[in-house]
This record gives C-alpha cells, structure tokens and sequence, in this order.
C-alpha cells in the first residue's frame, strides 16, 4: 500500500487548522475537496482518520499519518535547498516547551535559526512532564521534556536542571508565614499554581507534611504573569533564579526555606536525517546547556 502524499498532507492541514475550511483556505482548494481527500485516504488504508469534533482531531490512525506527511515536508525542504535552485518556500517546524523555558531562554536560539534557515516555528507550550506526548502524537518534531526514556522513533539529549525555590515577598512572609514554615500556618497561606496541572508547589507542601488540596491557591497560567504575581504578593510560588535572582539581591523576594526542587529538561526530536531538524536541535541544545549548566 501507497499513500498518496498529497493526501496525507491535507489530513495533517485539517489537524493544524481545526476544521475543513480553514484547511481548505490554507490548501486553496474547496471544503469539498478537503472532504474528498479525507474521505479517499480512509478508504485507502481502511482507518478512520479524523474524529469531526471542534476543533477537529486525528485518530491514533490519523496521528500516524500527520507525523508522516510532517517528516516528509521536512525531507523535500531539506532536499530542495540542497538543490540550489532559488529560494525554497519557509517550513513550518512544530515544537514543544515548557512555559518556564520559552519564558526564559528558549527564544533567543531559534531567533538565531530564522537568520540561518528558511524556517517558522509553531510552538505549543505545555508543562514538562506532557510535552513528550506531543511528540508521540506527531503534533511537533522536537520537545523540550522532563522525560528522559526517548519516545518511539526519537532520541533524547539531556539539557540541564532548572532549579525552583519557594519564594515570597518580605509583606506576605510576614503576613501569612511570621511562625515560620510550619504545616498549620501553611495550609493558610494562598500558594500561586501556574494551572491546575502544576505539581511544583504541591511537592514543595508534601515535603513539608501539608496536604495541598488544603491549602489556597490562585491560578496564572503564564510564566512571566505566574512570577508577577508572586511579586507582587498574592501569594508565595516557586520560582527559577531567571525570574527571581535580581529581587532576592534586592529585598523585595524572600526565600521561604525548605529544599529547591530540581526539574532536569532534555531536548527529545525525532530521530529522522534532517539538515534542518539538526540545525534547530544543535542551537537549542547549546542554549539550555549554556542557561541550564549541564556538564
């Protein structure tokens, strides 16, 4: 069995654009023709491909096939630009990260590579410890993840650790933590949870003998929004020295004590011969390394 490339191609424009018509504008074709060639690949491989919910999603069968229409993609720009005839049309690179890292030091190295590369990258945050699921899925190409087992079909190069230390403003220590870090005082205190998925602050509490669903918390689902917040007091969170290291020179931060807790990051991408791909692994790497401290 052949899959046509085109096809597969257009299953991967429907899962980027969420529905049959933005597809259908992005492919210059018409809904009905997008629905034609779905309907054709099905056929072909005998899977159902795309669930027609909003946005619309792949199947485990349809993942299969957008991962192999964005390896390709990437081959055949690999390929013509090592033609050399003219300008090659930009790529689309997907990528995964954490919103601590894009927050602090992982813009700057594919600013570099746009300079370099025909390239534009689609970045999907979402904490470490699911950003490997993205890869799985064929959503991105490269992830930086907590992860350090390699996904099916990718290798993994570890970056460094970021270290997180509780941290607070000297009026909210004084406030909510004057007895000191003690469980009863501490189920009181507000935390700041960057969203419902952020452990950090939970294992921080469970090491101090305080169960987490007992104690407050504010939510803010942005890196840089997270640190402000914690700056400005509404409650302690757990920071990294990128966001914390000028305000705790200056008295406005106060470490609250207790042992930091280290998140090592590795950079996982798939494990395909690619000029390009290589490229973007080779700055990112050198980057956390260099931000990280990895040996």
């Amino acid at each position: 069995m052949r899959i046509p490339l085109d096809l597969a191609a257009t299953v991967a424009a429907v899962v980027d654009e969420g529905t049959l018509e933005a597809a259908a504008r992005r492919l210059h074709i018409t809904p009905s023709a997008v629905s034609q060639r779905v309907k054709a690949l099905e056929e072909q491989v005998g899977r159902v491909l795309l669930v027609r919910s909003k946005p619309v999603r792949a199947t485990e069968s349809g993942e299969r096939i957008v991962r192999l229409a964005r390896q390709l993609e990437l081959i055949e720009h690999d390929a013509i630009a090592d033609l050399g005839d003219g300008d090659t049309d930009l790529v689309s690179v997907p990528l995964a990260v954490n919103a601590d890292s894009l927050a602090t030091w992982f813009l700057p190295p594919l600013a570099r590579l746009t300079g370099r590369h025909g390239v534009v990258f689609d970045l999907h945050r979402d904490d470490q410890d699911f950003t490997a699921g993205l890869l799985e899925s064929g959503t991105v190409m490269g992830a930086v993840t907590s992860r350090a087992t390699p996904v099916s079909g990718c290798r993994v190069v570890a970056l460094g650790t970021m270290r997180y230390e509780a941290v607070a403003t000297p009026q909210y220590r004084a406030a909510w933590l004057a007895s000191g870090l003690d469980p009863r005082s501490l189920a009181r205190a507000p935390r700041v949870d960057f969203d419902r998925r952020d452990d950090l602050q939970s294992q921080w509490l469970e090491r101090a003998g305080v169960a987490p669903a007992s104690a407050p918390r504010h939510c803010v689902p942005a890196s840089h929004d997270f640190a402000v917040a914690v700056k400005l007091g509404l409650g302690w969170g757990l920071l990294p020295a990128f966001q914390s290291r000028d305000e705790l020179a200056d008295g406005r931060l106060v470490r609250l004590g207790g042992a930091p807790i280290d998140v090592p990051l590795h950079w996982q991408q798939w494990n395909l011969r690619s000029p390009l791909l290589q490229a973007v692994a080779d700055e990112i790497v050198a980057e956390g390394r260099r931000v990280l401290g990895a040996a």
